[in-house]
């Protein structure tokens, strides 16, 4: 077993700044190589304060705070302005920063871009359902809908 200090999140395993212990085969040739994870040592603690105050800042205070933004958040249909060719394709993608910028100009709230998951590449006129992860107990699907100029 390889003890290991995350420096990205993982699914089911943990946030940055975690110390998790996982099978040799996996740190060595999957989250180390990535930069997903360091090795654990003892002058690596001040690293892992580092992004715990980190994390602190990003994350949305509580679960009722969070709670509170994922009401405003399912009642809104977030709107999006783009660029479009003649057939209503974009010119690139909406992509996560995007649709975290629309959220926070319309709910007055921080939203990290890391949070909103969007499961293929916006790249046409349309309305979507995204999943945006408020707190680690609180995710939303929210509507986006993407318009043209």
């Amino acid at each position: 077993m390889a003890k290991l200090i995350l420096t990205h999140e993982v699914d089911r395993l943990g946030q940055p700044g975690d110390v998790v212990e996982v099978k040799d085969g996996y740190a060595r040739n999957f989250l180390i190589p990535r930069g997903y994870a360091t090795r654990w040592t003892k002058g690596a603690q001040k690293q892992i304060d580092q992004m715990e105050i980190a994390r602190r800042k990003r994350d949305i205070a509580s679960v009722e705070d969070a709670q509170t933004l994922r009401d405003k958040l399912e009642e809104m249909t977030l709107t999006i302005t783009v660029r479009t060719g003649n057939s209503g394709r974009l010119f690139g993608a909406v992509t996560a920063a995007d649709i975290a910028q629309a959220a926070q100009e319309q709910t007055g709230e921080v939203i990290d871009r890391r949070k909103v998951m969007v499961a293929n590449p916006i790249k046409s006129v349309g309305t979507y359902r995204v999943e945006i992860r408020l707190h680690s107990d609180v995710s939303v699907m929210t509507t986006v809908d993407v318009v043209p100029e």
